[in-house]
């Protein structure tokens, strides 16, 4: 079978679920996974024939998207902020949403070392203390890493599968990160203080099931996205009061939220002293990230 004959067939098994720029994405994701090409070679090698080796990964891929496994989980590799991840069933798949909440970060942090770098101290020799609370993959704390190198980084997760995956990710991106196995609801006092505290915790409700795709309701990790009814800002309130004690003067707590408690989060934010809390949109328009001051 040739690249063009596979691509028809793709196309049509998969029409009825996704839509044709998604379909397109699949196969060339597909295509240089199995078979090394590139989206231009496919072009111009459309009647090169598949060999049977990748064929067959091919059609499993097929099949799976069929059962609308996220492509992610399929090939076990992504893409976040530029970099690489491993990426298996045991963590959520990174989303653009969260690279926005680490370009939030990085926005802020200068201010961060402009406060405390003496005169005698350079920018660039102030190392930033950083904590990453359930960490998953590790893409916040390893995209942090990256592009703030002499920082202290630090992560924490509940799952010991998911920091494996973390700790997979970090040697593939060549970082040094502390990871640690620590539930953080259960969690009382942190071994120093920070300068800054992420987090993008679970935080969709129950009742919003309704509105998650089968392909991340049916395959991503439940525990890393949902909350009860009752209390989804759960996981908010438990980090920031440690923020409060952990944090130092100034420093700065910067969350993922539920679109639907913007405001809901802030005055919890602001009930437990934070200053200058700030609300930021994503790229969907949905209320998505908070930065908040000790």
């Amino acid at each position: 079978m040739t690249i063009k004959q596979y691509r028809a067939h793709f196309n049509k098994s998969l029409k009825h679920l996704y839509p044709t720029p998604e379909i397109d994405s699949f196969f060339f994701l597909i295509l240089e996974e199995y078979m090394g090409l590139k989206r231009i070679d496919i072009v111009l090698k459309s009647d090169f024939l598949i060999d049977k080796k990748s064929l067959n990964l091919m059609q499993i891929a097929t099949k799976q998207l069929e059962q609308e496994i996220p492509i992610q989980y399929i090939i076990g590799k992504t893409e976040f902020f530029g970099l690489p991840f491993h990426v298996n069933k045991e963590v959520l798949i990174p989303r653009p949403e969260t690279e926005e909440l680490v370009e939030q970060v990085l926005k802020k942090v200068s201010l961060i070392k402009t406060c405390n770098t003496s005169k005698n101290e350079t920018i660039k020799e102030k190392q930033l203390k950083v904590l990453d609370i359930g960490t998953g993959s590790g893409c916040i704390a390893i995209s942090l890493k990256k592009q703030l190198p002499s920082s202290e980084v630090s992560a924490l997760d509940v799952s010991n599968k998911a920091l494996r995956v973390a700790k997979k990710n970090a040697l593939l991106n060549n970082v040094d990160i502390s990871f640690v196995h620590q539930d953080i609801l259960k969690t009382n006092d942190l071994d120093k203080l920070y300068d800054v505290i992420i987090s993008n915790p679970p935080y969709v409700r129950e009742l919003e099931k309704k509105e998650i795709k089968n392909n991340v309701l049916n395959n991503e990790p439940h525990l890393a996205l949902f909350v009860d009814n009752k209390n989804p800002l759960l996981f908010y309130n438990k980090i920031a009061e440690l923020a409060k004690k952990f944090l130092i003067k100034n420093g700065q707590l910067h969350f993922e939220i539920n679109q639907y408690l913007g405001k809901e989060t802030i005055k919890l934010l602001a009930e437990k002293g934070f200053k200058n809390i700030q609300l930021k949109k994503d790229h969907f328009g949905n209320d998505r990230i908070i930065t908040a001051f000790k």
